[in-house]
């Protein structure tokens, strides 16, 4: 092979780690931020919702 080939063998594989790494990036960034309240949609404030009214169901059967 020659340098050239070399070459560019060489940043097609860079290339090709980087746009992986920056979707692994991103989809991490994504994920985290489910994790975050923010108002209403995100998960962490569904969790927050259920965790309330699975309390106040477990007050109304100890009432009984």
């Amino acid at each position: 092979m020659t340098p050239t080939s070399w070459a560019s063998l060489v940043v097609a594989a860079i290339a090709i780690i980087t746009s992986f790494a920056g979707g692994i990036r991103w989809m991490v960034k994504h994920y985290l931020n489910e994790l975050k309240p923010n108002g209403g949609s995100s998960i962490k404030d569904s969790m927050n919702r259920m965790e309330i009214r699975i309390d106040e169901l477990y007050k109304l059967i100890a009432e009984k």
